[in-house]
């Protein structure tokens, strides 16, 4: 039974390799808190998966003005669902740690292949 199941998963891995679809997307936005740039905020952009684990495409942090582009690729069946997170500590107090917030991009601005060919925009204040 344990054999079936490994060559269930490693089958089904290896076939979203070889007949899955280069898919890509991107953001682009800028991050405020308190009226001020978000600076060196974690954001990573994810596709979301509902039978496996959900894949990072791209992860980096703002820059001086709160700004921050990301972009990534990865390869699926059907069309795949983008997701941007952010990890932030605006309006926290002294919690220890980082509270997310994620955001769903819309299907429009998936891209076939692995170069996003439009940029979702995001602003947050």
């Amino acid at each position: 039974m344990r054999y079936l199941f490994l060559c269930v998963v490693f089958g089904y891995a290896a076939a979203i390799e070889m007949f899955g679809r280069d898919q890509s997307s991107a953001v682009r936005g800028r991050l405020m808190c308190d009226g001020r740039p978000a600076v060196g905020v974690k954001v990573k952009l994810w596709d979301v998966d509902r039978t496996d684990a959900d894949d990072l495409m791209d992860e980096k942090h703002t820059d001086m003005n709160g700004e921050f582009h990301l972009a990534g690729w990865t390869k699926e069946y059907t069309t795949i669902d983008p997701k941007l997170t952010i990890y932030h500590d605006c309006n926290d107090g002294i919690k220890p740690c980082q509270r997310k917030f994620s955001i769903l991009i819309p299907d429009s601005y998936v891209s076939h292949g692995k170069v996003p060919k439009k940029v979702s925009r995001l602003e947050c204040y």
